[in-house]
């Protein structure tokens, strides 16, 4: 398991490079002159004397692969700069409207997982029934409805007519109901066809066959073997989501008033605050990587035999 591990973490260092490298192109695939754009938000007259004095500050008179090598010691140090705009340090507004972006999007996902694994079971072992029927509607009106609308619905009628929950904001846990449910709707529905799909596959399998032959109930099988291999598709379709989760945020948390890093990377995109869209871009490529990470050490705790075969292929 060891071995597995440390080769699935080697494997992430030349995605974050990568990544690294991808966000640093950002300064040189612009077609505004990050001196001007560090002016022009500051409302200073774009001179040449002062635009060659901000590009002698910000490094940009510097070579290519110097500005590069400065850039990757500055990320281990998790230090992205300051923000044109606010001329803050990037990693402290980062510090203060990620927590809340990590909050909604777990939440979503947990909330997707917790609702999408009882109906693709129920669907699975009812095949063809009125509750099949009903969560394969439920899906298909999951993967249909558009997430602002659905959003708006849920504001209308839970926030403005009922008032059961705060129109915006992020201060309290009520604050991430209607947003959760908005995000995972169309998880669940993703995730429960996933999950009727492999079970009904695994249903069929022989050696469910024996099991009932031995007496196991229809829950013990379940539980003991045939979810454990049913489940992986939803366990990677989960580490992948994960990302999307935290860059796929923004349109839900400008509807709900959140202030999360959505919201902020929109204004920085307003303002072509590059600092800030550099670190966006690098963070939302480290959420990737440990999500796909996650779902790979989760698979092989539910099937040994990854590690097994993995340790027998390096060992050759």
């Amino acid at each position: 398991m060891s071995t597995y591990l440390w080769k699935r973490i080697w494997m992430t260092v030349p995605v974050l490079l990568g990544a690294s490298f991808v966000s640093f192109l950002i300064l040189r695939l612009t077609p505004v002159d990050p001196a001007k754009a560090y002016l022009a938000v500051s409302n200073i007259r774009p001179t040449e004397e002062a635009v060659s004095a901000i590009r002698a500050q910000l490094g940009l008179n510097e070579p290519f692969w110097s500005q590069y090598a400065g850039w990757i010691w500055n990320l281990c140090r998790f230090d992205f700069g300051a923000s044109f705009y606010s001329k803050l340090p990037v990693t402290s507004e980062f510090y203060h409207r990620l927590p809340i972006t990590a909050a909604l999007a777990l939440s979503s996902l947990l909330l997707a997982i917790l609702v999408s694994i009882p109906l693709g079971i129920a669907s699975a072992l009812k095949k063809n029934r009125i509750i099949d029927h009903a969560c394969r509607l439920l899906a298909f009106l999951g993967a249909s409805i558009p997430q602002f609308w659905l959003a708006y619905l849920l504001i209308y009628f839970l926030s403005v007519k009922l008032d059961w929950f705060p129109l915006q904001g992020a201060d309290s846990w009520r604050n991430y109901i209607l947003p959760s449910i908005t995000l995972a709707l169309s998880l669940i529905s993703t995730y429960s066809r996933l999950l009727r799909s492999e079970l009904l596959k695994s249903l069929d399998e022989p050696y469910v066959l024996y099991a009932k032959a031995r007496g196991f109930g229809m829950f013990a099988i379940l539980t003991r073997h045939v979810l454990r291999h049913a489940i992986r598709p939803v366990v990677t379709a989960a580490g992948m989501n994960l990302g999307k989760l935290f860059a796929g945020s923004v349109i839900v948390e400008q509807i709900f008033g959140m202030p999360g890093m959505g919201g902020f990377f929109l204004e920085s995109v307003f303002h072509r605050d590059y600092p800030v869209i550099q670190g966006y871009v690098f963070i939302m490529a480290l959420v990737f990587v440990f999500g796909n990470l996650l779902a790979d050490l989760i698979q092989a705790l539910l099937d040994p035999r990854l590690t097994l075969s993995n340790e027998k292929g390096g060992g050759r």
